[in-house]
């Protein structure tokens, strides 16, 4: 998430950043080479194979070993001899013969250099993931649906501001300090706990910590029947209200489920909605099943519809009948639920590409109105902002999804990218689909564009055809109209930059 960053003699590399200091004056090294130099010096000592260096530098693809040869050569050029390194004179980097490359040179790993978040200006919490302590590994997606119940009702609470639901998971299982975690997510309060559920009961425990201060501002152990699981979250969810707001009117009801079946294949299906088509596949048979055991279910609603668009995605071209159902089913969602959020945005979003743009407006409007933490709809949001011609706004609307996502899926760069491309701000944008997150995605679509713009134009059709290896079907007419665009000039700069980089018309 957070690059690594290495000091060796004079010099500083922050892989993250795609930068190279000597004496914090940096040096011009490509972006292959970092990619080279950071495998080298993460493993420094250590003979690298040159498959597996070549990997890390063209990762996915075919290249002849002359290319690392050269670009090992650029490198030993730029880091001059080691010497001043304390080395005694020789190369940083040696040969291997018939094997690969070591770096030799001594190296100290440096904690990431991250800039402290500032702390919003309401009381801030971020709920980590429940700990399951039952002896059934299978109970892990209850403690993670719980967690997941709890994020959606504190965020909800426009007095509060709450970090989500990617972004707090993405300390699962890690023992860290809370006053780090805090840090790093910008946040005053986590809430921490555990959870077993065995022969029809459910025990949770949940404190409260200032991570400021360190001090326990509420702790309660709750021992129940499992069927009174929602009643628990409630008033967990009430507790920490109270504890630090004070008394206030609660946000309405939400819809929940009356099959404890339907909840557990709900909570497994969301964990797999951003990931292969297989997994897709496997989640759409979890939510059918469902919405079959509760019909009135809305977020089972919500997610099946989702399923159903990332199906259009995942095919590579949309289908009138995906288009339609998974309209169908978010409006269904929204019927059973006019008071949440989530199923307000998607359907808000669906809306929106099928150019129905004043009730997709609407439908956003409302999402946000009920959940102002909701960063998946400020991100969705910022993509149909840019597609509409509202650059600015776009780029406003997807750094506070990032606010309040510090750690997000990888679809969150996608869409900063391009807002950033749309605004013109090409080496932020390469930058930005640069990253691990999101490079090996559909958003290279946009890398090749940018680096299009910016003159590269070799490395913009090396990336294009990278891109078509994972969409053989992609052209730019189709993708232009598909997308709800309703700026003309916005749309021309996009197809310009998808022609100088190659990609099929």
């Amino acid at each position: 998430m957070q690059g690594s960053r290495f000091a060796f003699g004079p010099f500083v590399l922050d892989s993250g950043a795609g930068t190279l200091l000597r004496n914090d004056v940096p040096v011009a090294v490509g972006y292959r080479g970092i990619k080279l130099l950071a495998a080298l010096v993460g493993r420094a000592g250590e003979i690298l194979g040159k498959a597996e260096l070549m990997d890390a530098a063209w990762p996915g693809t075919a290249v002849e070993e002359g290319n690392l040869t050269v670009q090992i050569a650029l490198l030993r050029k730029l880091l001059g001899p080691a010497a001043d390194g304390g080395n005694g004179g020789g190369e940083w980097i040696a040969t291997v013969p018939r094997v690969g490359y070591r770096f030799t040179g001594p190296v100290e790993q440096l904690g990431a250099k991250r800039k402290p978040l500032p702390l919003p200006g309401k009381p801030s919490i971020a709920v980590l993931p429940f700990v399951n302590v039952s002896n059934d590994p299978e109970q892990e997606s209850f403690a993670d649906g719980l967690t997941e119940d709890l994020i959606t009702d504190l965020s909800r609470i426009s007095g509060l501001f709450v970090i989500a639901r990617n972004s707090a998971f993405a300390y699962k299982g890690k023992a860290m300090d809370v006053r780090d975690i805090a840090q790093d997510l910008g946040v005053h309060y986590l809430l921490e706990g555990s959870a077993r559920r065995a022969a029809g009961r459910v025990r949770i425990n949940a404190q409260l910590v200032d991570a400021v201060s360190g001090d326990h501002l509420w702790a309660e152990r709750f021992d129940r029947s499992l069927e009174d699981i929602f009643a628990v979250q409630d008033e967990v969810t009430g507790k920490i209200v109270e504890a630090l707001l004070g008394r206030l009117r609660a946000p309405p009801p939400r819809n929940r489920p009356k099959s404890l079946e339907a909840y557990d294949l709900c909570v497994r299906a969301r964990k797999l909605m951003d990931d292969t088509p297989q997994t897709a596949r496997e989640a759409h048979l979890m939510l059918t099943r469902a919405v079959s055991l509760d019909p009135e279910y809305a977020e089972a609603y919500r997610w099946l519809a989702m399923n159903h668009w990332m199906g259009w995605v995942h095919s590579g071209g949309p289908t009138e009948t995906s288009r339609s159902v998974a309209l169908e089913l978010a409006r269904k969602a929204v019927a059973i639920d006019p008071n949440d959020a989530g199923c307000r945005w998607v359907l808000a979003y669906l809306l929106a590409y099928e150019r129905s743009f004043a009730e997709a407006d609407a439908e956003f409007a409302r999402a946000i109105e009920l959940d102002p933490n909701e960063a998946d709809a400020w991100a969705a949001l910022s993509d149909i902002a840019v597609l509409a011609g509202r650059v600015e706004e776009g780029l406003e609307h997807i750094r506070k999804a990032f606010r309040l996502n510090p750690f997000p899926a990888s679809w969150y760069y996608l869409t900063l990218g391009q807002a950033q491309y749309a605004a013109g701000q090409y080496e932020a944008a390469v930058e930005t689909l640069r990253r691990d997150e999101t490079y090996r995605t559909s958003s290279r679509r946009f890398l090749a564009a940018s680096l299009a713009q910016l003159g590269q134009v070799d490395e913009a059709r090396a990336e294009a055809e990278l891109f078509l290896v994972g969409n053989p079907h992609f052209t730019t007419r189709h993708w232009a109209a598909t997308e709800p665009f309703r700026d003309a000039a916005t749309l021309e700069h996009f197809v310009d930059g998808f022609r100088k980089a190659g990609l099929p018309e």
